[in-house]
């Protein structure tokens, strides 16, 4: 870190401390030229995330509005909002970790239904019943039967 005194490039690292709210460091760093000392925030530097939607727009990814979606297919279902919480961490997480700026709302839908399908059944029909856009009564049940099948698979394991 450069001296903001006299210039120069080294410095040692006298005190850290974490600010109240966890989301920056603060470090008080002695000049091993001069020995004055400053002091210097770390934060961490998040890259706004762009949903393409399907219209070809693009807005800021918004984890408010992706709980919203969820809760709506959750409702009147015996769901802890822990695990919807927890399921909007990781569909977040998984999204920094693709390292793009911009991602399409059907990837984040994917998410979405893989997350629901291990938290409740009815939420996942319901959100999959809206995102994939189901015509008729015949692709629901593709998509129940493919359920069940998943279903009895894991309990046969």
């Amino acid at each position: 870190m450069k001296c903001v005194y006299c210039g120069y490039i080294e410095s040692k690292v006298v005190d850290s401390r974490q600010n109240e709210d966890g989301t920056s460091i603060r470090r008080r760093r002695e000049c091993l030229e001069c020995h004055k000392r400053f002091t210097t925030y770390e934060t961490i530097d998040n890259v706004p995330i762009l949903v393409i939607k399907k219209d070809g727009s693009r807005q800021m990814f918004d984890a408010n509005k992706l709980k919203i979606g969820i809760l709506k297919a959750c409702e009147k279902r015996p769901i802890p909002v822990t695990a919807i919480d927890k399921l909007v961490d990781e569909i977040q997480h998984n999204l920094l970790n693709l390292l793009d700026q911009e991602i399409s709302s059907k990837q984040i839908g994917e998410f979405v239904m893989e997350g629901l399908k291990n938290i409740d059944q009815v939420a996942y029909v319901r959100y999959a019943s809206v995102h994939r856009q189901f015509r008729d009564i015949n692709t629901l049940l593709t998509e129940i039967e493919g359920l069940v099948k998943r279903k009895k698979e894991q309990d046969d394991k």
